[in-house]
């Protein structure tokens, strides 16, 4: 007898040996009195004694059945509690450490897209490096880490946007080159916290001293939101993602001397296992990050 049939047939076992009737205690255990009565039938047999003397108005215990009932009850109990506690679990908000980028209104979208799967999201937004501390202290269950989009589950195309439209098709690096004796401050490249990773910060630096730019004109920002404030008072540019440069009313173009883009994949806390939120949710996070999924797709 499989695990469950036992469970639904102690069920009915201890519900009419409580109420002395198969139609009163089937109805207590919320099923039909033949549906009762064939599960203690196979209860029975699985044990190859009877439970009950049946009698045209009441079931009485049997000696076997008085001994058994105790331990039927501790099972019903048990399977209860077992019950309660998958409910309570699903219910528990799923904390997920998110990039820092997204705006308040995707957010808010992930979460609702989430609630229609049956998921409680619990959002943390922080930098990279945050986000790997939140995991590996397991302050939350998983974080969207940054990898190389070769590795990715979602890509974020990066580019460069300012103010003014360039009227060209992309921005290469070269143009921002400074000659001696030309006016102004050097035009500089402000990188926010979010691409402030070795497979991003690392090729624009290589690409940077090739191309004969000045080291500082390649700049970390503390925060998006200065990096931006940086830009819209000025002709620098910003590193950011075409989702960006519309919510900042900013020209964004491609780089024209390589490609870049953020790569993200989902870490787990410990021995967590994401995979059910990759295929619940890949296509909502997908949204969220204003990412491309991976040939594999995120939301597979």
């Amino acid at each position: 007898m499989a695990a469950v049939d036992l469970v639904g047939a102690c069920r009915a076992f201890v519900s009419v040996s409580e109420r002395g009737g198969f139609t009163v205690g089937a109805a207590a255990a919320r099923m039909s009195q033949p549906v009762a009565s064939r599960r203690i039938a196979a209860l029975e047999a699985h044990f190859g004694e009877r439970l009950f003397e049946r009698t045209s108005r009441r079931a009485v215990l049997t000696p076997f059945g008085r001994e058994l009932l105790p331990a039927a009850r501790q099972l019903v109990l048990a399977a209860d509690v077992l019950h309660h506690e998958a409910e309570a679990a699903k219910r528990k908000p799923w904390r997920l450490a998110m990039p820092g980028i997204c705006s308040t209104v995707d957010l808010a979208r992930l979460v609702a897209d989430a609630r229609g799967h049956g998921v409680t999201l619990d959002l943390r937004a922080a930098p990279p490096r945050r986000r790997e501390e939140l995991v590996r202290s397991q302050q939350v269950r998983a974080a969207l880490l940054p990898v190389p989009p070769d590795e990715a589950l979602w890509s974020v195309p990066l580019g460069l946007a300012g103010v003014r439209d360039p009227g060209v098709k992309r921005v290469y690096l070269e143009t921002l080159r400074m000659g001696r004796g030309a006016p102004g401050p050097p035009r500089r490249i402000r990188i926010q916290p979010e691409d402030d990773v070795p497979h991003i910060r690392d090729p624009l630096t290589r690409l940077r001293d090739a191309v004969g730019l000045r080291p500082a004109q390649l700049v970390v920002a503390e925060d998006l939101t200065t990096a931006a404030a940086d830009v819209l008072c000025s002709d620098d540019l910003l590193l950011c993602s075409p989702a960006q440069a519309r919510e900042l009313a900013l020209s964004w173009r491609p780089l024209g001397e390589l490609t870049i883009a953020r790569g993200y994949a989902v870490t787990a806390a410990a021995a967590g296992n994401p995979r059910h939120i990759q295929a619940r949710l890949g296509d909502a996070i997908a949204r969220c990050l204003g990412a491309v999924p991976s040939t594999e797709g995120a939301g597979a």
